[in-house]
Formats: structure tokens, C-alpha cells, sequence
């Protein structure tokens, strides 16, 4: 059980959970555990694989896994443009979305019929009229849908909440309805959605799923993994990409990544971490790239890596940017250059020693660089990886 639940951030309830599983294994029968995620984006990231890793740990425990595509719940987006992470898309562009998921998804989850059940929440709610609709928001309150801290924030701030976005949790918590989950796995921040799964098997007469959420996996900036902050690793990067970001992660964060994506026990990644920082994290990127390509590509993007940067070496191609003329500061052309998310973590990268001009650390947050003294170009190198050459724009 310590394995199962190693990335766990709440169980709704413990007590529940372990009754279930007892009484699975006596009667033979395995259990429905449900995971929805909504093809919103092209990619999936490692921040999702956990709560899919989790969900191939009960597959292999011999329980069947419900993944359920929400290509109706991702076409409600954010018209408002606020949630930059829940754009409003077409059908069209959903469907395409949703195929490539699969393809990645089934690089950790047997999909294989039998072993999975693969569901897409446009079944029911494609075929609802207005008046379903209706009918479906009438078994929530508004007062319920309020007590979402997200929504709470909101009102404090004098935000506006949309009446769409109040419908999000119901239908979140009617897909287990129609699936009859046991349990739902879903990240910590959606913990409030998988109570409404609760609350609506209570009304529809069904056995309450289990809440089993899990910890986010932070970025390798420290921020929450997002695509559009470009601190995320993709599930189709290449091995070198994938090696490469993880060993750009601060030291810090290698006890949370080791817990959430390797199946190291506790005692093991003390022991590594109490080694060298760059030991305990070659052996990190190693695991990472390993059940993502494979123990020979996450081999050889550990010798890659070492050539290129652990030993001195360069890109064989450096990447240029032209930036405007005058002199500039430091945090502000990593962040024109592309190099940082932003100014704030350029101050962050630079204070921690992890900016070189032309191989030289550089410390100094308020340095001005001018480019007219470089007309060569100036070599920037942030973390381990990321590297290009600045000229002045002509």
C-alpha cells in the first residue's frame, strides 16, 4: 500500500479505501478507477504522468483503469482569456488533441482493450438538450459551487466567475456517474471536483468514489509545470531534451521528483541525495528517460549531456538571438533572449550562480550589458543546458 499510495496528497477516506480493496481481492472483482483529463493542448506533460503512473499502479495490481477523455468538458474553456491554461477550442481541434493523448498516455498505461477502458465524456454529454443541462445543474447548489477556493479568490478579488464555470465540477462529477468509478485519481488541485463525484453517486444511488489525489509536480523553474511557462518536459521530447531539463532542476527539488517519478523508496533517495548533487541527479534524469525511452536513450542522453556540458564541451549548433542596442540588464536579455520565463527568474538564475557570459559565472543581478562591445557575440549560458550567443540587432 506504501508503494501505491508514495504520491498521494489526500485519500476521501483511508478507511473507505482499504474496505474496498479488501473486498475486491476476496470477491474477485477489480475496481473502477477513474482519471479524466481534457485534450487542451497538443502535449502531455510529466506533471500528468503522475497521477497516471498512479493509475498503472492499480492496472497492475489487477484493477481496471477508466481514462476519460473530456472532449466535451474541454470545449468550454475560458472565453474570458483569463485561465490561460483552458482555451476555448473546436470540436475539430479537441479530436486532434484527444488522438494525440492516447498515443502518449500509452506510453506509461496499458491500453490495451481488457486491461483499460477508454471513454469520452461527448458520449453523454452529446447527447444532452438544454432542459438535461438543466436538469444535470440542479443537483448542485450555488452555494456548494462557492465554496471552491479558486472561486472564493475570485469573489474576494471582485473577479467575475461565469456561469459556465460553475457547470465545470458538475460535469467533472457526472462523468463518474455514468463510469460507476470507485475511485478517481486526479491532481491535488481538483480535489474539490472529485468530492462533486461523491455527492452525485450519493444522489444517483451509486457507492461514493474514493478521492485519491496526488502531489503536484512542480516545474523545473520551482513554478507550477505549465506549457505556456516553458517549464514543463513533454511526454514526446526527445531523450536528450528530457535529460536535459531534469538536470536543470535545482537541487532542492530532487527529493519531490524522485518521490513522484521514480520508484525509489524513501531510504533509497535519502542515500542519493546524501551523495553529490550532480551524482543524484544524472541518476534522476536517468530514471526519468528510462521509462519514457527506454534504459539504452536515457543512456546515451547521460553521455551526451556529460560531453556537452560536464566536461567543457559546446553545442555543436548555438542558437543566436539579436537584441536591441544599449545597454541592457542582465535579468532583462535572458529574458528578451528567451532564456528565462522572466525577469524574476533571470534574478533567480543569476543569484544562484547559474549564468555564465562567455564561460564566466556572473552573479551580479544589476549588471548592464552592452551588446556594441561584443561584436563577436556574447556566449550566455543559464543552468546546464540552455545556451546561445547575443549579437546586437543590425
Amino acid at each position: 500500500m506504501s508503494a501505491l499510495l508514495r504520491a498521494a496528497s489526500d485519500v476521501v477516506t483511508r478507511e473507505e479505501l482499504d474496505k474496498r480493496l479488501l473486498a475486491s481481492e476476496k470477491d474477485g472483482k477489480p475496481l473502477r478507477v477513474k482519471f479524466g483529463i481534457d485534450p487542451t493542448f497538443t502535449d502531455i506533460h510529466v506533471g500528468h504522468a503522475v497521477p497516471i503512473r498512479m493509475l498503472r499502479n492499480f492496472q497492475e495490481m489487477g484493477h481496471l483503469p477508466v481514462l476519460i477523455l473530456g472532449d466535451a468538458t474541454a470545449r468550454l474553456g475560458d472565453p474570458t482569456g483569463r485561465n490561460e491554461q483552458r482555451p476555448s477550442l473546436s470540436k475539430e481541434e479537441v479530436e486532434v488533441n484527444a488522438s494525440t493523448y492516447l498515443e502518449q498516455i500509452g506510453t506509461i498505461l496499458d491500453l490495451e482493450e481488457g486491461k483499460c477502458e477508454i471513454r469520452r465524456n461527448s458520449e453523454w454529454f452529446g447527447e444532452m438538450d438544454f432542459f438535461d443541462g438543466l436538469r444535470l445543474a440542479s443537483r448542485a447548489t450555488v452555494a456548494r459551487m462557492l465554496e471552491r477556493d479558486d472561486f472564493q479568490k475570485r469573489m474576494k478579488d471582485r473577479l467575475p466567475i461565469h456561469l459556465h464555470e460553475l457547470m465545470y465540477p458538475v460535469m467533472q462529477g457526472w462523468d463518474s456517474v455514468q463510469v460507476e468509478a470507485d475511485i478517481e485519481i486526479g491532481g491535488n488541485d481538483q480535489l474539490f471536483n472529485l468530492h462533486m463525484g461523491r455527492l452525485l453517486q450519493e444522489r444517483a444511488g451509486q457507492k461514493p468514489q474514493i478521492c485519491l489525489t496526488t502531489h503536484l509536480l512542480l516545474g523545473t523553474d520551482g513554478q507550477k509545470m505549465s506549457k505556456t511557462c516553458g517549464n514543463h518536459i513533454a511526454l514526446r521530447s526527445s531523450p536528450e531534451d528530457v535529460f536535459g531539463k531534469v538536470m536543470s532542476l535545482s537541487d532542492e527539488a530532487m527529493e519531490a521528483w524522485f518521490q513522484l517519478l521514480t520508484s525509489q523508496t524513501e531510504e533509497e533517495t535519502s542515500a542519493i541525495l546524501s551523495g553529490h548533487p550532480r551524482d543524484a541527479k544524472d541518476l534522476l534524469a536517468r530514471e526519468v528517460t528510462g521509462w519514457l525511452h527506454g534504459e539504452v536513450e536515457a543512456d546515451a542522453a547521460s553521455r551526451t549531456f556529460r560531453k556537452r556540458f560536464k566536461d567543457g564541451d559546446l553545442p555543436e549548433e548555438i542558437a543566436e538571438a539579436r537584441l536591441p542596442a544599449g545597454p541592457q540588464t542582465l535579468p532583462g536579455i535572458l529574458k528578451r533572449a528567451g532564456l528565462a520565463s522572466s525577469t524574476s527568474e533571470a534574478r533567480r538564475w543569476i543569484e544562484q550562480g547559474g549564468v555564465r557570459l562567455d564561460g564566466e559565472v556572473c552573479k551580479d543581478v544589476s549588471l548592464e550589458v552592452d551588446l556594441s562591445l561584443h561584436p563577436e557575440g556574447l556566449l550566455i549560458q543559464v543552468g546546464k543546458r540552455k545556451v546561445l550567443r547575443a549579437f546586437l540587432k543590425a
